[in-house]
């Protein structure tokens, strides 16, 4: 068979479905390839369950003789984060002990396959989606693509470093705090984390089920759309599920997205936090630059609504929402539970009914500040993450240097926000320079379409601008871009 090597150094939905109607390529020719690829090593613990490639080719076999054209996502190969249920493959949420193995597939998955999608591997992950680090696993930790030294980013990691490989085209990852941004940005990727509830969670394993969203990584906006359009849809029996309603003029297929007079909120300078990583710091002040060279209007915010609201997440009774997810299990089997996952979890004790009540209403309180800010502005516009780190780095201080990825993240889920991970070029300073930093837009409920735009816009109308080497991140084919 021909070699299909450089199908991993352009693994986009377009080029794939050019090569499909181009007969240059078939379904089954690119899981055999795929195959050849999973089935070894995983130096970066990037997999808990790959698919075999008998597995694989049902999926492909499934789409012989069908139209290319009907199937938006025909043929291209996608991870799901082991949270996620994929019929006939076991869920594990990286805890081997609370696996089981689902007879049907979590309705966003189904409704990929369905648009002729094809299911790759389960992907490692924080244990049960608590983490933003990709460290918290029984299968290892996952190593970054770019620098395996470096922290993957989490809880949705080995979903980012498959895409990052250019393994999978797509990858479905969860967010809850940050966990389908973070790994994002630390490997030049595009996260979305949809507005809540538009993406069933039906088949998920809950990290705090009123808050958890199904994400995408994805090479492009245009390709994060693609994945979104499809995996969208309410089903019946998901109480957490609504219909996307974007607003109206969002989705305007001829019109040319610009950043031109577009009112990005800036967090006052005394409330932007890098915890001394002047490799961040930079790369923020030069993504600022271009958005300004590009027209954009940068509007001072005061970011302390948003701040409040993130450390509810974990220093409030927000994560008793965890326990209750697995409470039975982690009563019956505390042991089978990551050591830092049982301490994070442990913790729930200490909250009473009362207090829950009490932060609902401090919430509710800064969701009306938060709502006074958006009245000046149309979109955020923050780092990704104020820092990176190194592994050996967070398994010495587990829980507040992963604390410090979610600094511009773990507000957004619950303010019923829409955010979008961007890349923004390489660091070019400091300790941490070659490495990619990304921004992150956030906007209101159900402008998920408004922000891919700005994505589109961002890339056509900065990447001239110094420092903006998008295609710095891309890993070829057998390559690891290892600093040592």
């Amino acid at each position: 068979m021909k070699s299909h090597d450089d199908l991993f150094q352009s693994m986009s939905i377009e080029a794939l479905r050019a090569r499909y109607r181009a007969g240059s390529l078939t379904p089954a020719q690119l899981v055999e390839a795929i195959a050849a690829r999973t089935s070894g090593d995983d130096p970066h613990h990037a997999w808990i369950r790959p698919l075999s490639r008998n597995e694989m080719m049902r999926y492909a076999d499934a789409l012989e003789g069908r139209d290319i054209d009907a199937l938006p996502l025909y043929g291209v190969p996608f991870a799901i984060k082991d949270n996620i249920d994929l019929a006939g493959i076991p869920t594990t949420a990286a805890c081997p002990a609370y696996a089981y193995t689902p007879t049907v597939s979590a309705p966003v998955v189904a409704r990929l396959i369905a648009a002729g999608a094809i299911p790759i591997g389960k992907t490692n992950l924080d244990q049960f989606a608590t983490g933003l680090s990709g460290q918290r696993s029984p299968h290892g930790a996952c190593r970054n693509a770019l620098d395996p030294r470096y922290a993957s980013g989490g809880s949705s990691s080995g979903s980012a470093v498959s895409v990052a490989l250019g393994l999978a085209a797509f990858s479905l990852g969860t967010d809850t705090a940050g966990s389908g941004r973070v790994p994002a940005a630390f490997h030049g990727l595009f996260g979305l984390k949809p507005t809540k509830g538009v993406l069933s969670t039906l088949g998920v394993v809950p990290a705090c089920k009123s808050l958890d969203c199904v994400s995408i990584f994805a090479h492009s906006a245009d390709d994060a759309q693609r994945v979104f359009d499809a995996a969208r849809g309410v089903a019946p029996s998901d109480p957490y599920a609504r219909e996307f309603q974007p607003p109206p003029g969002a989705a305007q297929p001829d019109a040319q997205p610009s950043l031109r007079g577009v009112r990005f909120g800036v967090p006052r300078a005394d409330q932007l936090e890098f915890f001394g990583d002047t490799s961040y710091a930079h790369a923020f002040d030069a993504a600022l630059t271009r958005l300004r060279a590009a027209r954009a209007e940068l509007v001072e915010i005061d970011f302390e609504p948003f701040l409040a609201t993130a450390r509810l997440l974990y220093e409030g009774p927000w994560v008793a929402e965890r326990l209750a997810a697995i409470r039975e299990f982690a009563d019956a089997q505390p042991d089978a539970l990551h050591p830092v996952i049982r301490e994070i979890i442990g913790g729930a004790a200490r909250w009473s009914a009362a207090d829950a009540f009490a932060a609902f209403d401090r919430l509710a309180f800064l969701r009306m500040q938060a709502a006074q800010v958006w009245q000046r502005i149309d979109a955020i516009v923050t780092p990704t993450s104020a820092t990176t780190a190194t592994v050996d780095e967070l398994e010495a201080d587990p829980i507040r240097v992963n604390s410090r990825f979610g600094y511009y993240t773990n507000f957004v889920n619950l303010l019923d926000l829409s955010a979008l991970a961007v890349p923004a070029g390489v660091c070019t300073v400091g300790r941490h320079a070659g490495l990619p930093f990304g921004v992150s837009f956030v906007a209101r409920a159900h402008e998920d379409i408004v922000l891919l735009d700005l994505a589109r816009a961002w890339l056509d109308e900065t990447t001239a601008a110094p420092g903006s080497i998008y295609d710095a991140t891309t890993v070829r084919p057998g390559e690891s871009h290892d600093r040592h």
